[in-house]
């Protein structure tokens, strides 16, 4: 399955400002392939250790920080091959073999010619802990679940995704397009971006094992709970996880800590929410008060909206059947378009740096779903999973910030189109808000 992750691997394969690199990413994310995939493509040889598989290999890092013992060590103790320039390096799981991450520091002080990189499930814990870390010697890299535009890709659909791309003007999309790709974002949202899902459904249209696969996925990273190193904790991370589905099938999708438990307040649970957080397994969106720069001097920390780390395991954990693909907008605009909007952040996390905002007021209620930072500009976002695309949260928002309103976006299924300064996208086209933002402004420029 083609990894759109590979060219910024390659990127820095290439650059000369090269460092050991650390790849994050969620458990059966895809890591461990997509470096293999690399090594196999790019490099004459791989070298592979796994701290998880093998762990006598942590002694090799214990012991000293010389850095050509360390690769002495690993080769007899592996027999892999290791060159300089010509091999990839991959240390995996390697959150448990901190030494390991620590000796990056030497890696790229003392022996650059060696192309490395870590990866590791809960690597975002480790790196959340303040033990010693080599701070400004690594580089980072995330992986994400795949992207609709990499599921159509898996699916063999390859065709839509070359016409997605195509498309430079505001104009309504073909309705020899627009179908088909209203019918497979319906399958995205039934398999997610997880990759084992996806090969199963697009390699064998297998759906009871594909079902099996998200439940298995789930009860892994279930069981990683228990790798908090507070036990006490372990029960209330579950409750939040569990309380998900709940929490964003409100009309109102603020994080309720009373939702979890009755009775519970934020200082008892807020450690457990945080693990969460570290683990990418979910997305903390704060309210915004105001669009101002920096968009984080106006988080108010106290109101926050919780997603999951991929729209499939979001369906899964709710107990959404599969069948409901065949139930018209259903799956759009079921627990109130939760999975829509669960799918547009994620589809706006990768391509935007600035973490995703939202804005609502209370008396009278008025919510704008996210905002997004786009170079020094901010935007407002509206998902819209019903037919009603009626905007009042935005035209209430353009009426408190018209100086700092230069478009507003709204992702529904309507057609590609746009309205003075309200740009529709459809959905199934989220992938593309970026390049179709600026083309909005370009062409707004010039009426």
């Amino acid at each position: 399955m083609e990894r759109i992750i590979l060219k910024d691997l390659l990127e820095w394969k290439g650059s000369k400002h090269r460092k050991p690199l650390i790849l994050k990413g969620v458990r059966q994310v895809g890591k461990t392939w997509i470096l293999k995939e690399f090594g196999r493509q790019y490099y004459e040889h791989t070298a592979y250790f796994n701290f998880d598989e093998h762990e006598e290999y942590k002694q090799f890092f214990e012991t000293t920080k010389d850095v050509e013992r360390i690769l002495q060590n690993l080769i007899l103790a592996s027999g892999q091959k290791i060159q300089p320039n010509n091999t990839l390096i991959i240390f995996d799981e390697v959150q448990d073999c901190p030494e390991a991450i620590n000796s990056m520091k030497y890696f790229c002080e003392n022996a650059p010619q060696y192309h490395i990189v870590c990866a590791g499930s809960l690597l975002g814990i480790t790196l959340a802990k303040p033990s010693s870390f080599p701070v400004g010697k690594v580089d980072f890299l995330q992986i994400d679940p795949m992207t609709f535009t990499e599921f159509l890709m898996a699916n063999g659909d390859e065709n839509l995704v070359q016409y997605l791309k195509s498309i430079d003007t505001i104009t309504p999309i073909l309705n020899a397009f627009f179908n088909p790709l209203y019918e497979k974002l319906k399958m995205y949202y039934v398999t997610g971006g997880m990759p084992e899902p996806v090969l199963l459904w697009t390699q064998d249209r297998d759906v009871e094992s594909m079902q099996t696969a998200l439940s298995n996925i789930i009860g892994a990273y279930e069981r990683d709970f228990a790798k908090h190193p507070e036990i006490k904790e372990f029960p209330k991370i579950s409750m939040i996880w569990k309380s998900i589905p709940s929490q964003l099938a409100r009309e109102n999708k603020k994080f309720i800590y009373k939702a979890v438990k009755e009775g519970a307040r934020a200082r008892e649970y807020e450690d457990a929410l945080q693990w969460l957080v570290d683990a990418n397994l979910v997305s903390k969106i704060y309210r915004s008060t105001a669009p101002g720069l920096p968009i984080s001097a106006y988080d108010d920390l106290s109101a926050f909206k919780i997603y999951l780390v991929d729209v499939g395991l979001l369906r899964r954990l709710a107990q959404l059947a599969p069948t409901a693909f065949g139930e018209g907008n259903r799956l759009f605009t079921e627990f109130k378009g939760a999975l829509s909007e669960n799918y547009v952040l994620q589809a706006l996390k990768t391509q935007f740096e600035v973490t995703p905002r939202y804005w609502s007021q209370v008396n009278p209620p008025f919510e704008v779903d996210f905002l997004i930072q786009r170079e020094n500009d901010i935007f407002p976002v509206e998902v819209k999973a019903e037919t009603n695309i009626d905007s009042r949260s935005l035209k209430k928002y353009k009426e408190k910030y018209p100086d700092k309103t230069k478009l507003r976006v709204r992702f529904s299924l309507d057609n590609l189109k746009l309205n003075d300064d309200v740009l529709n996208i459809p959905l199934f086209m989220a992938d593309y808000a970026d390049k179709l933002i600026g083309t909005a402004l370009d062409q707004n420029e010039q009426i």
